[in-house]
């Protein structure tokens, strides 16, 4: 079969841009006092002529002239409008968030808990730009990162402009001039930018505003439970380069239980077969105890009659946080042969396992 993330290492040869940059260089006819129906209008329009023509990296032209808008602010434009009747999810809160309204995410103003290299992602993403959010969709028993995924109100506020910066410096390990490039010339060179949390989801204007200041060719890494709402996954579509994703849940009685969601199979799936008709996609399965009848045969199942190209990632890190102990079926360490009963299924089903 074909590498599932040939684009993405094609990126980090230098012969492809990343999407994200084609968007910066293709101009919109968008005017910010279109009503908001007509700006959608104006977006399929444009990212479907655009994501449907042929472009290499000599052939992209740059937006002239102070007034002309690309369609990277056409997405801005729409991702705050979104914030102001907030659908950005699919709990569809409805309210101003934009007024200091909060929804079931609890999320204001975006706030990172930390940034910083991590080499604990699958291997062909290390070394990873992670980008941890306060805040969380879900509300997940077991979280692992409960401390951040609970706290909407931790972390930093950092204007999208010096994130922007902190992301070209982690990019350029040679960044710099004279005594500072010296410094800088041992530093490791991120691979990507991974956003992540609690999830990326409800800080979705602000990733946009971040990218429309950026000018580094990396590639984008949408890190998320992927409850998010059709027109969140149009304002990704020309922006992700590689969805990684968390499938955690065989059927919704398990995902209303345990993570407090809501017809989690409709909208997951839905969501993971739009994100592998637009990019390239790494799909997460954490075994969970008490759960491989239920929930992880399904999902690989699934996984290998609609999505049988995907990477996917059968993981055996379980380990009982947070609220697990309110739980019978969650209160205790992975068998290492449930994970295995797993495991093995997935490669009987000939899925592409990530080494």
């Amino acid at each position: 079969m074909a590498d599932p993330l040939e684009r993405y290492y094609r990126i980090l040869n230098g012969k492809e841009r990343a999407r994200y940059m084609s968007l910066q260089a293709t101009r919109s006819d968008f005017r910010p006092e279109q009503k908001e129906d007509d700006l959608w209008s104006t977006h399929e329009r444009e990212i479907r002529e655009t994501l449907g023509r042929p472009q290499s990296r000599e052939e992209e032209k740059g937006v002239s002239g102070m007034e002309a808008r690309n369609l990277l602010d056409l997405k801005s434009e729409l991702a705050h409008r979104m914030l102001g009747h907030c659908y950005i999810c699919e709990w569809k809160c409805g309210v101003d968030r934009t007024g200091g309204r909060k929804g079931r995410c609890g999320v204001l103003d975006a706030r990172i808990s930390s940034e910083f290299l991590h080499y604990g992602e699958e291997p062909p993403l290390i070394p990873s730009h992670t980008i941890f959010f306060s805040g969380c969709n879900f509300k997940c028993a077991f979280c692992q990162n409960y401390d951040i995924s609970t706290n909407p109100s931790g972390g930093s506020c950092i204007s999208p402009e010096r994130l922007a910066e902190i992301i070209a410096r982690r990019f350029d390990a040679t960044a710099g001039s004279g005594t500072q490039a010296r410094s800088t010339s041992n530093r490791v060179k991120a691979a990507n930018v991974n956003w992540v949390g609690g999830d990326p989801t409800p800080n979705l204007a602000y990733i946009v505003d971040v990218l429309r200041h950026l000018r580094t060719n990396i590639p984008q890494i949408w890190n998320s439970n992927m409850y998010m709402t059709e027109r969140s996954m149009d304002l990704l579509d020309g922006i992700v380069d590689v969805y990684l994703t968390d499938f955690k849940y065989g059927n919704d009685f398990c995902a209303e239980r345990l993570s407090g969601v809501k017809e989690y199979g409709r909208i997951v799936t839905r969501n993971h077969e739009r994100a592998a008709r637009n990019s390239e996609l790494i799909v997460r399965h954490l075994v969970l105890p008490s759960h491989v009848d239920c929930c992880s045969i399904p999902v690989m199942d699934w996984l290998a009659e609609h999505l049988p190209n995907a990477l996917v990632n059968v993981m055996d890190q379980y380990r009982p946080m947070h609220r697990a102990f309110e739980h019978d079926d969650v209160c205790r360490d992975l068998k290492r042969e449930e994970y295995l009963e797993v495991k093995n299924h997935a490669e009987d089903l000939g899925l592409h396992l990530v080494d």
